[in-house]
């Protein structure tokens, strides 16, 4: 069964998010990851979203999943994120 991570953000610092950015595509494709969401400009159709860009990745399994989160590469593009961004981050179960 497919997972989805699903990530908010907020950059806080551009110029360094992108060295994040550098790494992280890596990281998602070497845990058979894809990219389903991957923007700004969210348009708010009800409530409210405190962030101003959402991510969506999709991976095979939630082991998978998780296993990207855990990995080398990843956990190496999460410290380049620090002080670029605020983050939250969950996996869920696909249909």
């Amino acid at each position: 069964m497919p997972a989805f991570v699903i990530a908010s953000v907020n950059v806080t610092n551009p110029e360094k998010y992108k060295d994040y950015m550098a790494l992280s595509p890596g990281a998602i494709a070497a845990h058979g990851g894809k990219f389903v969401v991957r923007g700004g400009n969210p348009e708010i159709l009800e409530g409210e979203w405190p962030r101003q860009r959402v991510v969506v990745v999709e991976f095979p399994s939630r082991e998978a999943a998780k296993k990207f989160y855990d990995s080398v590469e990843y956990t190496k593009a999460r410290k380049e994120r620090e002080g670029a961004a605020e983050f939250s981050m969950i996996v869920v179960d696909g249909l």
